[in-house]
């Protein structure tokens, strides 16, 4: 048996990465399978590759809501941030904070590194979760309570709403708890202008994602599933 979660993520900035390089840090256009499971373990105080919880959660449904103002755009921040500089060497916590090679020598020109990273600004999504029934209680505990930081992606993320939207026994009553969610946490001008569900492989305009979690902790491990995004009302 399944229970479904009501979750709302809204923030200032979110960054939802599924496919980037270090240097180089994109951000996704609504939050990532991987990116709210693991708001929740945080959540829980799930830390380490969890290997037997993410074979729980991982197959279970995931849908995702943008809520929007009618004719509101969406627009990206870039953001510069410098990794690794201003450390000092001579010091041994402070030298484990600097980038270096693979084979743990010092770089060239210190380890400094520039990043570009991009933000989605002013973004709001409702998800719907299903998680295992026997996850019940401590998720919405967590959730209430976290045992860790929760935020919007990376850390510099925090949520500007509370997440937990209540818990239902059918993603259909989720959604029922969605129109009345408009008036009490977003405004009456806001509603649900699109969605992104997951589809059958080979299913007409859907897209391949590659952030369904694995293993988590030091050895990530990913796989792939369709998802596909429907527009409820014109922005």
């Amino acid at each position: 048996m399944s229970k479904f979660l009501y979750l709302r993520l809204s923030g200032p900035l979110q960054s939802w990465g599924s496919s980037s390089i270090f240097w180089h840090r994109e951000t996704g256009d609504f939050p990532t399978k991987s990116g709210v499971i693991g708001l929740l373990f945080c959540a829980m105080g799930k830390g380490g590759p969890q290997v037997e919880a993410l074979s729980e959660i991982a197959p279970l449904k995931q849908k995702v809501f943008q809520i929007a103002r009618k004719g509101e755009t969406f627009s990206l921040m870039s953001d510069f941030h410098m990794v690794g500089g201003g450390y000092d060497e001579n010091d041994p916590w402070q030298c484990n904070c600097i980038p270096k090679t693979f084979d743990g020598k010092k770089a060239v020109n210190g380890g400094a590194k520039l990043t570009q990273r991009y933000f989605l600004q002013d973004s709001h999504f409702v998800v719907i979760q299903e998680i295992p029934e026997s996850w019940e209680e401590e998720v919405v505990k967590g959730l209430l309570n976290p045992v860790w930081d929760i935020y919007l992606g990376r850390k510099c993320c925090a949520p500007a709403l509370p997440i937990y939207g209540g818990i239902f026994d059918s993603q259909e009553m989720a959604e029922v708890a969605l129109q009345k969610d408009m008036s009490e946490f977003f405004g009456e001008e806001f509603m649900p202008v699109a969605f992104w569900e997951e589809v059958s492989p080979g299913t007409e305009h859907s897209m391949l994602l590659h952030d369904v979690p694995l293993v988590f902790g030091k050895h990530k491990k990913y796989t792939y599933r369709y998802v596909l995004k429907q527009v409820i009302s014109e922005r």
